[in-house]
């Protein structure tokens, strides 16, 4: 995972993302240890090609959504803090963090979780998952196991299930309503170093 050399005084801005993600100290440690050692050429920030030394994610049929899901529309650089909060969404839920109406939302929410979610969805980040959308994913996914014609079915009826509006693509709204009943923490969530 990278030298355990760090200690959380040598990390830039550590306790303003200790307080924005819900992290422990230990955890921003070790999360500043594997970004370090992502960053092989010692940049300073990592690249989408960083993300080829994790093994776990070269393996992923959607390996390219996720790993642009690190960077906004046009960034081609992610520095440590931004890495961090990305990462935040994956954190189990902290039933004990502050549920005060006027604090902003968790990064690691229910919503946010489905708002990443969705985006790894939304490519032409619309606002909307259109069926060209979703059978990309879905042939990512699925794709030596199931024929086209399967695939194109799956899709159909997806989108006529969750598509309340009737205008042949899935909505943030339509998306979240339709997963009302899914254990989003659970299917979400990285356990992290206590």
């Amino acid at each position: 995972m990278g030298s355990t050399n760090s200690t959380i005084s040598n990390i830039p801005n550590a306790e303003v993302l200790i307080q924005e993600t819900g992290f422990s100290p230990a955890h921003i440690v070790r999360l500043y240890d594997r970004y370090t050692t992502l960053d092989k050429d010692k940049k300073g920030h990592l690249c989408p090609q960083d993300f080829g030394a994790i093994k776990e994610l070269a393996t992923n049929p959607i390996n390219d959504r996720i790993i642009g899901a690190f960077f906004s529309s046009g960034q081609e650089v992610l520095d440590f803090p931004s890495f961090v909060r990305i990462l935040a969404h994956f954190r189990p839920d902290d039933k004990i963090r502050s549920k005060d109406p006027n604090s902003p939302e968790h990064i690691n929410s229910r919503n946010n979780k489905l708002k990443f979610i969705f985006q790894l969805y939304d490519q032409d980040k619309d606002g909307k998952i259109s069926r060209q959308e979703l059978l990309q994913v879905l042939r990512a996914m699925l794709e030596k196991q199931v024929t086209e014609e399967q695939l194109e079915s799956i899709a159909e009826r997806a989108i006529q299930e969750a598509d309340l509006d009737r205008d042949d693509a899935i909505s943030f709204d339509e998306f979240r309503k339709s997963l009302e009943k899914v254990n989003i923490e659970h299917k979400m969530s990285i356990r992290f170093l206590r």
